[in-house]
């Protein structure tokens, strides 16, 4: 039985909020996916995805096509760094 005073109680005093205490509010969610979780998991799919592509690109080094058309571009790498890239082949030696 639900008790009959609940709802005949008026508000006697709107509730007093301090300036100096905490500011409570809802946190958006769905589905009990909060922005929080979501930072949280973001920074560490940044992460894993970062040194995927550094691996990637350290096994991919060694090809021509690769050092010659990705890590030539990058504005750091390429012109700085340029003859650390150019792999220098004796005539004789060179297949082609």
């Amino acid at each position: 039985m639900p008790f009959p005073t609940s709802v005949r109680r008026a508000a006697a005093f709107p509730e007093y909020k301090s300036p100096y205490g905490p500011k409570y509010h809802n946190q958006l969610r769905v589905s009990r996916i909060t922005m929080q979780t979501v930072s949280h998991w973001g920074v560490k799919a940044v992460g894993f995805g970062g040194v995927a592509l550094f691996t990637v690109i350290y096994y991919a080094s060694g090809i021509p096509k690769v050092y010659n058309d990705v890590l030539g571009n990058i504005p750091v790498v390429g012109p700085s760094l340029q003859n650390y890239f150019t792999k220098k082949v004796h005539p004789a030696d060179n297949p082609f």
